[in-house]
């Protein structure tokens, strides 16, 4: 590790409970404590807690602010009522993505919105441009702490105030956590159920501990990509970034052309819409226990027809599953494809996302 990685708050107490620290976006994060395996396994069954601290952390506020908003994204946010939370994409002017975020809805022109960990100061400058001063930069002031499972609430209850099972999915309050006014959301990026808590350092600090010793796993990156894999969810840098559009990385459902006006982006894909896609993102399954990883090759009748963006062996469904680009008019669920594995092609096919639902 060299000097000039960031750590997190949380750093020294990962040191202690064992983690294997790693580089990630500039942060020495952990990446693994028992077992990717296991730490995967305890999220879907009972409960586990990730450090997300590095990712970046914006209040936004002021006259007029959700028309800027509306400008930098193809959602439309005037849809949200205060409490409420949007997951969605910033626009180049290619209509490619320049990070996936969350924007919160506090009610009157008071808005946040929390970025990718390695996109954080491109998201900052890209921001600023378009939105007068507006933006006020809390990345370094709080940790955010995810605790997700099946058992999440039930974990995270006796620290907070508020009844998390009168909570919504996507919405979120302020409330006391550990007796400081602290963000909570029941967002989270595993498939499971959740809260993510952005809370003052100090208290933060104590949270992690308070956790840890109710019973709830410390997660590292390892399951944590695994998790999102399985529920279908992007990765960015990997399944998208500023040169591939929503339609391509199958987010349609983020782009509301007939409720808004324009945006940053909005001739691109109206252009794509009409004239149609060039390549899909698509969900595999490998037919056998080879794993398909990022960058191979994908193959349909000896020609290569796109590449795999992330892959790995499920934990919980025990088979070798993809996210790739292929060409459009061969990314229909049940299309039959290879993937190149050193200089073999193995079998693959086309499935619906995402690979994983949660059971009640």
């Amino acid at each position: 590790m060299t000097n000039s990685l960031k750590r997190t708050p949380l750093y020294d107490l990962h040191l202690s409970m064992g983690a294997r620290i790693v580089e990630f976006g500039g942060w020495e994060m952990p990446l693994q404590y028992q077992g990717i395996v296991a730490e995967h396994q305890a999220v879907r069954s009972r409960v586990g807690m990730f450090d997300v601290s590095h990712m970046g952390k914006f209040s936004l506020q002021g006259k007029d602010i959700l028309a800027s908003l509306q400008k930098l994204v193809p959602s439309n946010l005037a849809r949200l009522k205060p409490g409420q939370a949007q997951y969605t994409v910033l626009l180049n002017q290619q209509g490619g993505i320049i990070d996936d975020v969350i924007f919160y809805f506090h009610g009157g022109d008071r808005w946040s919105v929390i970025v990718n960990a390695s996109t954080t100061d491109k998201d900052k400058t890209w921001l600023e441009q378009h939105l007068n001063d507006q933006l006020i930069d809390r990345s370094t002031e709080k940790l955010l702490i995810a605790v997700q499972g099946k058992a999440a609430l039930q974990a995270l209850q006796p620290f907070v105030k508020a009844n998390l099972q009168e909570m919504a999915r996507f919405s979120h309050i302020e409330t006391e956590v550990l007796g400081t006014t602290s963000f909570v959301a029941r967002t989270g990026y595993t498939g499971e159920d959740g809260c993510e808590v952005a809370i003052d350092i100090e208290p933060g600090r104590e949270l992690w501990q308070k956790l840890g010793d109710a019973g709830v796993t410390p997660c590292g990156l390892g399951c944590r990509d695994t998790l999102r894999l399985e529920a279908g969810m992007h990765l960015y840098g990997q399944d998208m970034d500023d040169n591939t559009t929503p339609l391509e990385a199958d987010l349609g459902w983020l782009v509301h052309l007939k409720e808004k006006g324009d945006f940053i982006g909005r001739s691109r894909l109206e252009a794509q819409k009409a004239e149609g896609l060039p390549r899909r993102l698509v969900a595999l399954e490998m037919e056998g226990r080879n794993i398909a990883r990022h960058d191979y090759p994908i193959r349909w009748n000896g020609e290569t027809i796109g590449v795999i963006t992330s892959g790995t062996m499920s934990p919980t469904l025990g088979k070798a599953i993809a996210l790739g680009y292929v060409l459009s008019h061969l990314a229909d669920v049940g299309q039959a494809l290879q993937v190149q594995i050193r200089d073999r092609d193995y079998p693959a096919h086309i499935v619906k996302r995402p690979f994983y639902k949660p059971t009640p």
